[in-house]
């Protein structure tokens, strides 16, 4: 029997990165019950790194008496800060080649057929949205058996749905898969990288304490107890630096968060949090606006001349998003997160997500036309960065949180627009704003004292 050595648990290389030259690292054995003829048959674990799942454990069990094997995938790395919906709308038979990450934390839907998989029925998977289906079509089919022997109505309706399913893969009508991540580790392909997908929409949420407790990020009394920070709280962050422990997200090993808020001139407060690892040498930083939203949208662009424009400060968002229209890019809100760097760091960091950190630029998933328009698109961010192309730069902050810094400020910048815009219904309804009422919270936390009065 195999197993992982002591050595490289001390040394920290329990997910290895699978490569030619690693006949030495062989997969940890375990005698394990088949659950099909019920002897002993064998399972095999390998921590290794993928792409976007990074720390995998891929598990594999076979049977010798009775040839039985499964084959399953859990992710071992942490849980993202955000949750991720995903939501497609399917429309051709090439959609349903889109390979997808699904962790075993998420929730499949299709409005359609009013069918879900709930979180947590399912191991986590690299498929396709036709695996997905064809999946969901065998989990029903299971039992069918029995149901029709037992309950021939039941069984007559699920095969009725189990024929809809099958239908839905010739894509005679356009229809929507939504998965739903509160741990933010599943995927879907975006074929069209690097330019916009318009026909996958992805979007991020905070968790909410229940989804919390599933994850095991709280305990299960932890419920409703959310603290209020004290009212003198803000001044003190605003004199000292806070920090705080927390692991890193490239090798979990422990860490700690620098937070401080700082006032950035010509705009307004943020709050930029850094976190360094002594462990791999990971930095990362984050930003988030210490103010309100602004009640217009802002879009700033830019046209880059020079490569002193690289030098430029750039505040990004949460919710802004950046278009480069000579490139036909268009990358969306909270893709990269909220960054206080410079252009040039932004740039490379958008480079980063689109070639360096994209799952299908290595490995099976990976074909020459995909990676050499990939490879071609790094190119040409590198010809930015270096002054060779000449360039319009666009945030657009539906919040109105972003800033791009005018190096001839206070006059007006000649290579710098700045636009004010009203948002749509729809715009609001992204930032949450349309179901959001402080007018009457406000006439009643007036009223409270007086109430307090009458009461005593």
């Amino acid at each position: 029997m195999s197993v992982i050595s002591e050595e490289n648990v001390r040394g920290g290389n329990v997910f290895k990165e699978i490569g030619a030259d690693d006949g030495d690292w062989e997969p940890t054995e375990i005698e394990s019950l088949c659950m099909n003829c019920y002897q002993n048959g064998t399972t095999r674990l390998l921590l290794t790194k993928i792409p976007f799942f990074k720390e995998i454990i891929v598990s594999s069990f076979s049977c010798p008496n009775c040839s039985w094997s499964n084959t399953e995938i859990q992710s071992a790395g942490r849980i993202q800060d955000q949750g991720v919906c995903y939501t497609l709308k399917v429309k051709t038979k090439q959609d349903l080649n889109r390979e997808v990450v699904k962790s075993d934390s998420a929730t499949t839907r299709i409005p359609e057929l009013d069918f879900e998989i709930p979180p947590f029925t399912q191991k986590g998977a690299l498929s396709t949205i036709e695996g997905l289906l064809d999946r969901a079509v065998a989990g029903l089919e299971q039992d069918q058996t029995l149901r029709r022997a037992s309950h021939p109505e039941v069984a007559e309706k699920i095969d009725d749905f189990i024929q809809k399913l099958k239908t839905l893969k010739e894509v005679e009508n356009e229809f929507t898969v939504v998965i739903e991540d509160p741990s933010g580790n599943s995927f879907v392909e975006n074929p069209n990288a690097p330019q916009k997908d318009e026909a996958l929409m992805v979007s991020r949420f905070k968790r909410t304490v229940q989804q919390d407790i599933q994850l095991g990020l709280r305990a299960d009394d932890d419920e409703g107890l959310e603290e209020e920070p004290a009212a003198n709280d803000l001044d003190a962050m605003r004199n000292e630096v806070l920090v705080f422990n927390t692991n890193c997200p490239e090798c979990n090993a422990p860490a700690s968060t620098n937070m401080k808020l700082v006032q950035i001139p010509h705009f307004k407060e943020v709050i930029i949090m850094a976190t360094n690892c002594d462990s791999c040498g990971h930095r990362t930083n984050e930003v988030k606006s210490g103010g309100a939203t602004e009640e217009q949208g802002t879009k700033i662009t830019l046209h880059i001349t020079d490569p002193s424009d690289m030098t430029r400060d750039v505040l990004k968002s949460e919710t802004c998003s950046i278009l480069i229209p000579e490139l036909e890019f268009e990358l969306g809100m909270a893709a990269v997160g909220g960054k206080f760097t410079t252009l040039e760091g932004l740039l490379k960091d958008i480079k980063d997500l689109i070639v360096s950190k994209n799952p299908f630029m290595c490995g099976d998933s990976s074909t020459t036309d995909r990676v050499q328009k990939l490879s071609d698109f790094g190119e040409k961010i590198d010809k930015i960065i270096a002054g060779e192309m000449d360039v319009h730069f666009v945030l657009d902050d539906l919040a109105g949180n972003s800033y791009l810094q005018n190096v001839y400020a206070p006059e007006p910048d000649p290579e710098m627009t700045v636009e004010k815009y009203t948002r749509s219904f729809e715009q609001n309804e992204e930032l949450g704003l349309n179901d959001m009422k402080t007018e009457e919270y406000q006439e009643e936390k007036k009223e409270l004292p007086a109430a307090a009065e009458r009461t005593e």
